[in-house]
């Protein structure tokens, strides 16, 4: 029986797509049959992430309807073993999301794939409710800013009091923290909140921070999960964090400031 992963923030253009894309892979790499669906129904962007918008033919909301089977609308990616992709519709609404359909499509998914990874449009619109709701475990994604951290905080609430465990008073969603868009050195400037600081606001455990770099920007207008991109700090920090969620141990890294000796600034300065 697969497990739902939901990945969810209060706020908007924190990174959730980019992370739902890059541990769905990183999964799939680790051997794991994995699906990530997009539940942004009206905005697709999950497609665009993954290089697979021409291939899009059916989706999510076909099959919620009974207009396709899931097969049918399953992307397989390309590059990855074990990697499949659910678009959603980018021209319904919000209401063609159906407690009663969405639960059939995951039942289904879950008993073919080891992952089910839901990329939760932000806030508490009718989408991200649903997303949630499902879930065996939730990724809360913030950035260290006030905002974004207050607004994930409401969101654990959401998962405390909104979800089918809850309702159920089953045993609760299990949360993680993931830290992304981090920059040491503004962190060091007080320009940001650091990783403590984040902590003990929200106190729930850290999955992983990962450093604010181009090299996601970069690997979604490519289309390509930015996992796969191993030379990245951020492709690095995704990884990492896959391998923490799979019960690994391994150190935080790019959380403090890079200290770079007298000849690497002089080259950097000429470069």
């Amino acid at each position: 029986m697969g497990k739902i992963i939901v990945m969810t923030s209060g706020k908007g253009g924190v990174g959730k797509t980019t992370s739902s894309a890059a541990f769905a892979t990183g999964f799939a790499l680790r051997g794991y049959k994995t699906v990530v669906i997009d539940f942004d129904v009206g905005l697709r962007n999950l497609d665009l992430v993954m290089g697979c918008e021409r291939r899009v033919v059916f989706d999510f909301i076909n099959i919620i309807n009974g207009e396709a089977r899931l097969n049918q609308a399953l992307i397989k990616d390309k590059r990855v073993d074990n990697l499949y992709i659910l678009p959603t519709s980018q021209t319904r609404d919000k209401d063609a999301l159906t407690k009663e359909g969405v639960e059939k499509v995951l039942e289904e998914l879950r008993q073919e794939f080891d992952y089910v990874i839901c990329d939760s449009p932000a806030g508490i619109e009718r989408g991200a409710l649903m997303a949630l709701y499902f879930a065996d475990e939730a990724i809360i994604v913030t950035n260290p800013e006030v905002s974004s951290v207050r607004d994930s905080d409401r969101i654990l609430g959401m998962l405390a009091a909104r979800s089918r465990r809850a309702e159920l008073n089953e045993e609760p969603v299990k949360e993680h923290l993931l830290l992304t868009r981090y920059d040491p050195a503004r962190v060091e400037r007080g320009e940001m909140l650091n990783v403590t600081d984040v902590l003990e606001i929200l106190a729930i455990p850290l999955l992983g921070v990962i450093p604010e770099s181009q090299a996601v920007l970069r690997a979604s207008n490519i289309g390509m999960p930015v996992t796969l991109d191993d030379k990245s700090t951020a492709g690095q920090a995704y990884r990492d964090a896959i391998a923490r969620f799979l019960g690994e141990q391994i150190e935080h890294r790019f959380v403090k400031p890079e200290r770079r000796g007298f000849f690497n600034r002089l080259l950097r300065r000429t470069a």
